[in-house]
């Protein structure tokens, strides 16, 4: 598609996250990146987040068979400028990178409204301003937000099992619980839910 579109020009493609890295070091970064969430491994938030930091960024495009709520709002915070569901015309994908170039958020109708749910949620009951003691499916436990906090620290999960004094089995379930009740995939967008949420410091 792009090859065949005149204002479009390739800059490079790969197959997976490892592969991406590899292909922009020591290389300019391209204007616009697409990423399918679907194709790549479990880092592609991360890639995503390290093309939004900086002195040259890459606007991303998500384009991807993965439309739910517990993949488009990790994107987002990671720093996606654009979100299409893989069910649309070619032309409205080339039509979408413009946009983004542009500094314009192409959406999907459904993933619209998995961002519009989120935000009237917000403004209706905001995590923030709940508490960090409030009870919830989603709210973390006490140790829970200790873990969270050493994380955003920096320390790894065997320097938090000792300073917990607590097996590195055990510190790994308290990380996976955390990710699932914040619905993320990674330690940076797991702190910056937890701030956000008023959860952690």
């Amino acid at each position: 598609m792009i090859n065949a579109t005149a204002d479009l020009q390739p800059w490079g493609a790969a197959e997976d996250v490892r592969a991406a890295r590899l292909l922009l070091a020591g290389r300019s970064r391209p204007d616009v990146a697409v990423i399918d969430l679907a194709g790549a491994d479990e880092d592609g938030l991360g890639l995503i987040a390290e093309l939004a930091t900086g002195p040259r960024s890459t606007r991303t495009l998500v384009v991807t068979t993965l439309g739910d709520a517990a993949h488009v709002i990790p994107a987002f915070e990671a720093g996606v400028r654009g979100y299409l569901l893989e069910d649309g015309r070619m032309d409205e994908v080339a039509r979408a990178i413009r946009m983004v170039h542009e500094g314009d958020a192409p959406l999907s109708p459904r993933v619209a409204t998995h961002l519009l749910s989120r935000f009237v949620e917000r403004r209706v009951a905001p995590q923030a301003r709940r508490g960090p003691d409030t009870d919830g499916p989603d709210r973390l436990s006490l140790r829970e937000r200790e873990v969270l906090e050493l994380i955003a620290q920096g320390y790894s999960v065997g320097e938090i099992a000792l300073r917990l004094h607590r097996s590195h089995h055990t510190v790994t379930a308290h990380v996976k619980r955390i990710y699932a009740k914040l619905a993320v995939t990674n330690r940076m967008l797991a702190v910056n839910r937890g701030r956000a949420t008023g959860q952690i410091t």
